[in-house]
């Protein structure tokens, strides 16, 4: 995967790049104007690129950006130039879909959450779950590993209270959709919409007008 971000205002002219969560032990390698993370495993999770702009020119957009096939190339060639290892992965899959909950249960170690399986359409997934208004047959937004929120979270698996959850069901207000109401509860999206559907902002935000009206 390949999450790459861009905030001026914070970082000045550096490009983030992030191919996997951190580790309780890694690394970091500078090579001029690119520094390179490296797992235990001394396999790249990701790499800064500053002054980024004198292998890409001006970068429009702020927070997430997603980069061409030919800037990814760019960036690959300044990487292998550098010296340093590894080397960036152009990766479109969508990380934030609908999905169709397909089964739900108890949480054998919390009287809240519920361990939800996720119809992806062409995948399944399971994904723990807290909120209230969960239920089997629902049509959801599911943020998947790799995917970032809005605020900059990124999304990885992990456990909640031991059981493997991969990626998070997703409220109107984590993301970030006008209007979206503060209390807590997933986003029911339209049964007409099919599993494994990019999210669609547009069509969520008519989806909560409508709720809220």
């Amino acid at each position: 995967m390949l999450i790459t971000s861009y905030n001026p205002a914070a970082w000045g002219d550096t490009l983030v790049a992030v191919m996997g969560p951190d580790t309780p032990s890694q690394s970091s390698r500078q090579a001029g104007d690119i520094v390179g993370i490296y797992d235990a495993t001394d396999t790249a999770i990701g790499f800064n690129f500053f002054n980024v702009s004198q292998w890409l020119g001006a970068i429009s957009g702020q927070g997430q950006v997603t980069l061409t096939a030919a800037q990814v190339a760019t960036l690959n060639a300044a990487i292998s130039a550098s010296g340093l290892a590894g080397q960036l992965v152009d990766e479109a899959t969508p990380r934030i879909v609908i999905g169709k909950i397909v089964a739900i249960a108890d949480h054998p170690d919390s009287d809240h959450l519920h361990v939800t399986q996720v119809d992806l359409g062409a995948t399944q997934a399971q994904i723990v779950c807290g909120a209230p208004n969960a239920a089997l047959g629902q049509t959801v937004v599911a943020a998947l590993p790799g995917a970032m929120m809005p605020d900059g979270k990124i999304i990885w698996a992990g456990a909640l209270r031991g059981v493997e959850s991969d990626g998070m069901l997703c409220a109107a207000r984590e993301l970030a959709i006008p209007g979206a109401p503060q209390a807590r509860g997933i986003l029911i999206m339209p049964d007409e919409l099919a599993a494994g559907t990019p999210f669609d902002l547009a069509v969520a935000t008519a989806v909560v007008a409508a709720q809220t009206a």
